[in-house]
């Protein structure tokens, strides 16, 4: 048996956690930059609130009916998942992470424990809110796909108590007929539109179909295990997840700017912290890479602003893999010589770190240099000469921001000038910085904001 347990309305309730006077309210959260709306709780989906809505279109309807709204504050959310996967992977026999708010559990065995699989469930749920606060609700099945369908019925029928079992044929049937197809896990808006031209309308209607059937209309032998999993029959089992067991297979950083950018050093400056961002996380995991992506974008809805709006430049490391940013952010510059068009308003940039590995794999020596001499990379405008690796000093740079909070040691290039940061206005560093006009603290990562009890 497997069970997923999927934590509701997240980025919400990980607010009210610390701020629980917005308990009952409606309450949105709002996307970098405060773009659109990624969380809402129920009483905003109540005001037909929808998930992806751009805030200027629903900010009027906000204020009618004062709804309380967030900016993204995802250092609180990571860490509040961490909490809930900790807590999972010390009470069920194996975890896997499948998103920031949802994780797969193997069940085998726990009936001995526990008697029933629902009384297991009910008591994860308990777990979760008493020592983290989060809401959650979880579904039981013999399969990952009829888990993740239980989940999703146990959470629109709070009758159910927030979790669903489907421990025999008869609960399976009526569960498959309550998901309407293009629910199914699995199923894109395309294959949902073409099922439903085939009269196959409902989860239990794809359950009755023929493998062969699956494997001619859904993609091959994709769509036969995920019938057969909608029957009951497990194809798959628990991945290896993103909690150390699973490494990441590429790396991106890239934001929205909190306003238009035309000065190359403004721009440079965003992917010096987008390439330090990523630099660092491709270290936690241990890993080095050998192809680096950088692009950037004009903002296609502006006036008299003609296509392409984005542009791109990617390049295979001359020398091969590595993780130090300095390197990195070298080679970045001089992508970015080569894309960029003066006279250009930009509005968003990124970076994408690809072909990861172990570090020494992949190692390429020059014939007339060293693997710690890079070969100069020429640019758009100029030869950029490229920093040596040395990874002694990425060992320091990252135990001292360990030690002393994200951000405390930088490299000069991607921390703001005084100037900057004055034009950047009050409550932003950066001028690429995005808007975060209604960001709460971050009560579990910075000392300075955790709560005070008097």
């Amino acid at each position: 048996m497997y069970g997923l347990l999927d934590c509701n309305n997240f980025y919400v309730s990980c607010e009210r956690v610390f701020q629980p006077r917005y308990e009952g309210r409606p309450v949105v959260v709002l996307s970098n930059n405060d773009g659109n709306i990624i969380s809402r709780s129920a009483e905003a989906k109540a005001l037909g609130l929808k998930m992806g809505e751009p805030y200027f279109q629903v900010k009027e309807l906000l204020k009618q009916h004062d709804v309380t709204i967030f900016s993204s504050n995802y250092a609180l959310y990571g860490d509040m998942s961490r909490r809930v996967m900790w807590y999972l992977g010390q009470t069920a026999p194996a975890v896997e992470v499948y998103s920031i708010d949802e994780a797969f559990l193997d069940l085998a065995g726990m009936e001995k424990y526990h008697g029933s699989l629902d009384t297991f469930a009910r008591k994860l749920r308990a777990g979760v809110r008493s020592r983290t606060g989060i809401p959650t609700c979880v579904g039981v099945a013999p399969t990952k796909t009829l888990a993740k369908l239980a989940n999703r019925i146990a959470k629109k029928n709070p009758d159910l108590g927030g979790v669903l079992y489907l421990d025999n044929a008869e609960r399976r049937a009526w569960a498959l007929a309550q998901v309407e197809v293009g629910d199914v896990w699995g199923i894109s808006r395309q294959y949902a539109t073409k099922l439903a031209a085939a009269g196959v309308d409902t989860a239990a209607d794809l359950a009755r179909v023929s493998d062969a059937w699956a494997r001619k209309h859904l993609g091959g032998v994709v769509g036969a295990r995920l019938v057969q999993e909608l029957q009951g029959r497990p194809c798959t089992g628990l991945h290896p997840s993103e909690d150390g067991t699973l490494s990441r297979q590429s790396l991106s950083c890239s934001r929205t700017f909190g306003r238009p950018l035309s000065a190359f050093s403004d721009v440079y400056g965003a992917v010096s912290a987008f390439v330090s961002r990523a630099a660092e996380k491709l270290r936690a995991q241990g890993d080095t890479a050998h192809v680096l992506t950088v692009y950037i974008s004009k903002n296609r809805f502006a006036a008299n602003v003609l296509p392409p709006f984005s542009r791109s430049a990617t390049l295979t490391l001359p020398i091969g893999p590595t993780a130090d940013t300095t390197v990195l952010l070298s080679y970045a510059r001089a992508l970015l010589h080569r894309l960029w068009e003066p006279g250009t308003v930009y509005h968003k940039a990124g970076v994408v770190l690809d072909g990861l590995e172990p570090p020494g794999v992949g190692l390429q020596l020059s014939l007339f240099g060293s693997a710690t001499s890079p070969p100069p990379l020429k640019a758009k405008q100029e030869e950029q000469t490229i920093a040596p690796a040395r990874p002694g000093l990425m060992a320091s740079l990252d135990a001292l921001n360990l030690r002393f909070g994200k951000g405390a040691v930088r490299l000069a290039a991607a921390v703001p000038s005084p100037e900057h940061r004055t034009a950047a206005g009050k409550g932003n560093t950066a001028p690429w910085e995005g808007k975060a006009q209604w960001r709460s603290p971050a009560f579990t990562t910075r000392l300075e904001d955790l709560l005070v009890v008097r």
